[in-house]
């Protein structure tokens, strides 16, 4: 997933759980990578017309990615993967490998993908490669969650995605500080968690050339401009990191009221820095915006 992972737990567990639970970060990118060709997710793509029995995570993954393409009409796609490939974010991070895949289609869309539920298959009905990097580190962080459970009062923090439970060593619930995009050093704002998970996405974060950077709209190809950052609260970290991200394509308006529609709490800041926020967002917050 190209980042780190760390698990503060404010009371007593087992190193076994513990262990556990960075366990499934492990197992949620072995099924998910398009960057290792070999992963379940790649080799679905290589299987076009024919229903797929897949594995739990994996269903579950796409299942989530589809339902939020549905709910934005395609501005959150699973199935860009060909068209990230085709604007060269294709290296993997662990080997420096490209991946390709000549046969993908840069132009599938969600549509071309069928979910059967009671026999958890997925059918492909044109080549194309299903990217799910905004839903499964997520994912990992609900599943390294569910396994922490009963220690109650511990943060997941996988590079700035938060799952926050119970309280803080201090019995406080847990501060966590909302980068600012143009200046690493400072945050946007601190947020008081307890009980939910905090997203953030930014074009920041992986820029390329032209003013492009990772986060594309499916609909146009091309790299949305109007916001800088999206922050969203919710309560569960699958559901904060795809709506982050939908909300990002979106644009401020349309995506704060995805946002809310979804029951969650969001912030999105524009390239002249105004802030644009769902009506709950603040009393979510230690220290507000500078």
């Amino acid at each position: 997933m190209d980042t780190l992972v760390s698990i503060d737990v404010a009371g007593t567990s087992s190193e076994a759980m513990v262990e556990r639970a960075f366990g499934w970060f492990a197992l949620v990118e072995s099924v998910s990578s398009r960057f290792e060709r070999e992963s379940e997710v790649m080799r679905l793509s290589t299987v076009v017309g024919v229903p797929v029995r897949v594995s739990a995570v994996l269903f579950e993954a796409v299942r989530f990615a589809m339902a939020v393409a549905r709910e934005t009409g395609g501005a959150f796609d699973p199935a860009i993967g060909g068209l990230m490939e085709a604007r060269g974010f294709n290296r993997s991070y662990r080997t420096g490998r490209r991946v390709t895949s000549p046969a993908a289609s840069a132009r599938a869309t969600f549509r071309d993908i069928e979910l059967d539920a009671a026999n958890e298959t997925i059918t492909v009905h044109r080549p194309l490669v299903l990217d799910l990097g905004a839903v499964v580190k997520g994912l990992a962080i609900d599943l390294a969650a569910r396994e922490l459970a009963s220690v109650r009062n511990y943060a997941i923090d996988a590079g700035g995605d938060v799952y926050a439970s119970g309280c803080n060593p201090d019995g406080q619930p847990w501060r966590v500080g909302v980068r600012h995009p143009r200046r690493p050093a400072e945050v946007c704002c601190v947020l008081q968690l307890s009980d939910v998970a905090v997203c953030s996405s930014g074009g920041y974060a992986r820029p390329a050339a032209g003013g492009q950077h990772h986060i594309i709209d499916p609909r146009t190809g091309s790299s949305p401009s109007e916001l800088i950052s999206t922050t969203v609260v919710a309560p569960s970290a699958m559901l904060a990191d795809a709506l982050s991200t939908a909300a990002f394509v979106m644009g401020a308006a349309a995506g704060i009221d995805l946002i809310e529609r979804q029951g969650a709490d969001g912030y999105a800041l524009s390239h002249n820095l105004h802030v644009a926020t769902t009506h709950g967002f603040w009393r979510r917050a230690a220290a507000p915006a500078a």
